[in-house]
């Protein structure tokens, strides 16, 4: 995803796989005093997990082809 990074492109995968995943984690998990979810942090939690799983299979495992 990265091509632009050279030699670095491990550690910029690596950075951006625990910005997106905390993201993720955050946004789908999150609730309110009331325990009620939130609509927007669900939708970028969703987002951020999509990300996070295509960067994943393509770039770190190589498994799949996007």
């Amino acid at each position: 995803m990265f091509e632009f990074a050279g030699d670095l492109e491990p550690l910029v995968n690596t950075v951006f796989l625990v910005a997106t995943g905390f993201i993720a984690w955050h946004g789908i998990r999150f609730r309110d005093a009331d325990g009620n979810t939130d609509f927007v942090r669900l939708l970028f939690g969703s987002i951020a997990a999509v990300f996070f799983f295509m960067v994943l299979f393509e770039d770190v495992l190589g498994v799949v082809d996007f």
